[in-house]
């Protein structure tokens, strides 16, 4: 069992991790610290641990969310965690030994996912930094996504602007607002997005 001195000077040390990723790759990582864990298991609350699909996770930094997932009761084998920095890569391969662990551009999901690409995943988890990037792309990485699951199930997005980093409108999938968490640095807005039930 950890003391409270392990877990505190394991806290830090994710907390200078994450810091020199985005230090390092500003467009690639979203904040300046971790997502907290209230909001990792607000984000985990989405996935259904009895459907027996797989769950996708895209951009899992340190790997608070990939924590907060395993705890929801997924089990390592059954999730996909796609992180573009080679260093979060490398400590998430470490930390998570039995989880999918990917690198690559989750915006090219298809060449990222190799053999895999075709699965169907029961939710999708984003903390991908999305308003760091055109909308148009945006749309088009929520519409690359909702078809790799099924209908009615969700994307669960982080964010840290007012509005839906995905503007309704825009595409075949619906907005929905999940849950504004205070506790997290920043505060953060959690979406959901839908493909429509026909």
């Amino acid at each position: 069992m950890k003391t409270g001195l392990q877990k505190l000077t394991r806290h830090f040390d994710e907390e200078l991790k994450f810091l020199k990723g985005w230090i390092d790759q500003p467009r690639a990582v979203g904040a300046m610290l971790p997502t907290s864990s209230v909001t990792a298991r607000r984000m985990a609350s989405v996935i259904n641990p009895e459907s027996g699909l797989p769950v996708l996770e895209l951009g899992p930094g340190t790997g608070v969310i990939t924590k907060a997932i395993l705890e929801r009761g997924v089990s390592p084998q059954d999730l996909y965690s796609i992180e573009y920095s080679a260093d979060f890569v490398e400590h998430l391969e470490a930390e998570f030994p039995e989880v999918n662990i990917i690198e690559g551009d989750a915006f090219d999901l298809d060449a990222t996912l190799g053999d895999k690409r075709d699965l169907v995943f029961d939710s999708i988890v984003s903390a991908v930094p999305l308003l760091n990037f055109p909308v148009p792309n945006r749309v088009a990485y929520v519409e690359d996504l909702l078809r790799r699951i099924p209908y009615g199930r969700p994307i669960v997005q982080i964010s840290y602007g007012p509005k839906s980093p995905v503007p309704p409108g825009r595409g075949n999938y619906t907005v929905e607002h999940h849950d504004f968490v205070f506790r997290n640095f920043p505060p953060s807005q959690l979406w959901l997005y839908r493909r429509p039930l026909a």
